[in-house]
Parts: C-alpha cells; structure tokens; sequence
C-alpha cells in the first residue's frame, strides 16, 4: 500500500501569537507613522522632505522609524512643511483601541437586508471605523422548522460560516456544501449564497463578514 503523502504547510508570514514589540506603543514610533503617512499622501519623497524642512535625510528616517524623539521645533516644522496641524501627528498615538464583550445570549437580534422567513440573526458585536481599515460584523444564525431558504443573498467582502449545530446544504454560486457541526465554509460574498436546504433541525452557526470600510 503506497503511503499517501501530508498535503504541504502553507506558511503564513504574520504570526499571531507574536506580541508587538514594547517600542511600538511608544510615542515616538505613532509619531513616525503619521510622519511618513503625511508625506506618502503628498507624494513627497525623503529627499525632498529634508529640502523642505533643511532636516537631514538620516534625521528623517530616525523619525519616521521612531527611533528618536523630535522636538517640537522640528515637529513644527515637519507640519508646515506638510500643510498639516501639528497635533496631527499624534493621532495614532491618541487613537482608541476598542473591545466589544457579548456575553451569551445578548446578542442584538437585527434583520438584515435579504433575510428570509424564520432566519434569526444575532449580532455579537461591531466596530465601526478603525485604523485597520476593515469592518467585521460576526453574527449567530437560528433556522428552525419555521426557517425559509434562499439563494440570492450577496453582498461585498469575504464571509466565513462556522457550523455549530444541525445540518445544511449550503449554496455558493453554482456549488452545494454539506456542512454540519464544526464544518467551517469560507468564501467570496459577492456570489449568490445561502441555506439550499435544511437537512437537520435545529440549524445554528456563526457567520462572520468582513469588508472594507467605507471612506468619508
């Protein structure tokens, strides 16, 4: 019998146990950030930014790397030369950072657009706009025997259901997933896609939806 090779490791370049470095909650680096920030919106390059400003080419990127403390002279100065307020480089630094704890069965009970007969969707928490740039809506789905099906639910971004109890047939695009507790589905939400049909009462699973956010 000819043994059946493992399928290849997909290494993936952020490791997400990997703490952030102390450094990077220091002023300095949210300070660097906005710096180059600024100067990348104008299309300025570094050398141009120290003819600018008579600021060194090394004085600039100790700066926008955060690894010295500038005065604020020189931060002045780097703000005029920007156009921007000088408060404007401590945004990132100031920005808060938010958490959202839902605690069993306070999800908030919404219905979204294209929801169906019987489809029980429970919001589990939502930022709205962040530096990532991305918004995350994770949601608890109910289908009981009341639950309707439907196949042309679609919308922007990328969506991923976790099955965590009962059986479904589940419809993306031209194609038809059995999924039943602990099978996980990930796919590109701008395909038509749904329960086709409900195999096993009663149906519940997370699906989580992420798509960038809107710019004002």
């Amino acid at each position: 019998m000819t043994a059946v090779a493992p399928p290849p490791v997909t290494k993936l370049d952020q490791d997400p146990h990997r703490l952030r470095e102390e450094r990077e909650k220091v002023l300095e680096v949210a300070i660097g950030r906005e710096v180059r920030a600024f100067r990348k919106q104008q299309g300025i390059t570094v050398a141009e930014l120290s003819r600018l400003t008579d600021l060194s080419i090394g004085m600039l990127s100790k700066i926008e790397n955060g690894n010295t403390s500038p005065s604020l002279t020189t931060l002045q100065t780097l703000a005029d030369a920007l156009s921007v307020p000088l408060t404007a480089f401590f945004r990132g630094y100031e920005e808060k950072r938010e958490a959202i704890l839902t605690k069993a069965g306070e999800g908030v009970e919404i219905e979204r657009d294209g929801t169906r007969a019987g489809h029980q969707y429970n919001l589990l928490g939502h930022i709205g706009s962040n530096a990532s740039g991305v918004i995350v809506e994770p949601y608890l789905l109910t289908l009981t025997k009341e639950s309707d099906t439907f196949n042309t639910f679609q919308h922007s971004g990328i969506e991923m259901i976790y099955m965590l109890e009962g059986k479904v047939d589940y419809l993306h695009g031209k194609e038809i997933y059995p999924m039943e507790a602990g099978d996980t589905l990930f796919f590109d939400a701008d395909a038509p896609h749904g329960p086709e049909r409900l195999v096993e009462l009663p149906i519940r699973y997370l699906s989580i939806i992420c798509y960038p956010q809107q710019k004002t």
